[in-house]
């Protein structure tokens, strides 16, 4: 008998079903199951109260957009194998499940590693428990695969990572700028010499796709209270490293990958609550103010604040907002007398000058 899994997805206004038993096993998994206790978006529900969805619902939603993308790809001729489709599938499903708690927030401080880094090694430990069943997997993740256009599904300028979290980020955060096209955009993906392109007629949804980025980062990822949440936090977890307070502090050895494996948005706040009582003034009153949302004031500028006062209560930094990197593979446009060219070229409304704008924001935090 086929096991099955079904679970109920409101972004998708649907049922997502799972009938792979090698996906079901993997979704089973603890490294998988601490997901459920990893927030999608760190902090940014002390600005938006509804974003309190997980890295968990992200990578089903993930799995779920990467099954449509294989099937339409699939009914336009592309020949993919049932054993590539599980890779795709898995090496999606585990794109993310190197994250430390809060997301990208802690990264810098609890480990020294990317968390790219740390998903590989991951998805390495579950292959061999697994008696090899991710291989590929692992493959395509690291583009080592000869199919390249499955590893542009995984990670590129149009992958479906960022099209689930778009979609899912918008919705949680009642923020509509992100609200793509997504069920457009799958069903005009297409595969030429071997590269992700989008067909003709969905350069409009590609457009957009490419905006609702932009608009998304300085909306949510980049709002200047989400900033001040995130550095109160770094600055918590920096002055307990240095009383030597931390329990969180890893090397990439095999147990401690297994520790880092157990630690994960829970543990970080009962020890920041814990820490409201420490001698230590500094801890103490940055924690008090994390956990009753007294955050630092922000200010942005274009221009670097010089001279400015640092300390744990203070402190600057900058921003960068690139909707689009030339330095990686452009996302590409079909057309019926098969041609192909770069969004660059195919846009009448997104120009390079356009596209390769970084904006860069300072910003410097101090206490209200």
């Amino acid at each position: 008998m086929i096991k099955r899994k079904i679970i109920n997805d409101p972004v998708y206004d649907g049922f997502l079903s799972i009938e792979d038993p090698v996906i079901l096993q993997v979704i089973e998994h603890p490294y998988f199951q601490r997901q459920r206790r990893i927030k999608q978006l760190g902090l940014t529900y002390l600005v938006y109260p509804g974003a309190m969805h997980t890295r968990f619902s992200h990578m089903l939603g993930a799995l779920n957009l990467m099954g449509r993308a294989l099937e339409v790809l699939k009914l336009k001729g592309v020949e993919i194998t049932d054993e590539e489709c599980r890779g795709a599938k898995l090496a999606i499903l585990l794109h993310d499940i190197g994250h430390g708690p809060f997301s990208h927030t802690s990264e810098r401080v609890l480990v020294n590693v990317p968390h790219e880094e740390i998903t590989l090694l991951m998805m390495q430990r579950i292959n061999e428990e697994m008696g090899g069943a991710l291989k590929m997997a692992i493959a395509i993740f690291s583009n080592t695969y000869h199919k390249h256009f499955l590893h542009q599904l995984v990670s590129s300028q149009l992958d479906m990572d960022r099209l689930d979290y778009l979609g899912r980020d918008s919705f949680f955060t009642g923020v509509s700028e992100g609200i793509v096209g997504t069920d457009r955009i799958i069903s005009m993906l297409n595969v030429h010499d071997d590269e992700l392109v989008i067909d003709e007629k969905g350069i409009y949804s590609v457009e957009k796709f490419i905006i609702s980025r932009r608009l998304m980062y300085w909306q949510v990822y980049m709002h200047k209270t989400v900033i001040a949440a995130d550095q109160l936090l770094l600055n918590i977890l920096r002055r307990a490293k240095e009383l030597n307070l931390s329990a969180f502090s890893f090397q990439l050895s095999a147990f401690d990958l297994d520790r880092f494996a157990e630690v994960d948005d829970d543990d970080i706040m009962v020890a920041v609550k814990h820490w409201q009582h420490s001698d230590d003034e500094i801890l103490s009153t940055l924690c008090r103010n994390l956990v009753n949302r007294r955050l630092p004031a922000i200010r942005f500028s274009n221009e670097p604040f010089e001279g400015a006062e640092c300390d744990y209560f203070h402190g600057t930094g900058e921003l960068h907002n690139r909707s689009y990197d030339f330095n990686d593979q452009e996302i590409k446009v079909l057309y019926k007398d098969g041609r192909c060219l770069p969004i660059s070229e195919a846009s009448d409304q997104l120009d390079r000058h356009f596209l390769e704008k970084q904006v860069t924001k300072y910003f410097y935090y101090h206490p209200k």
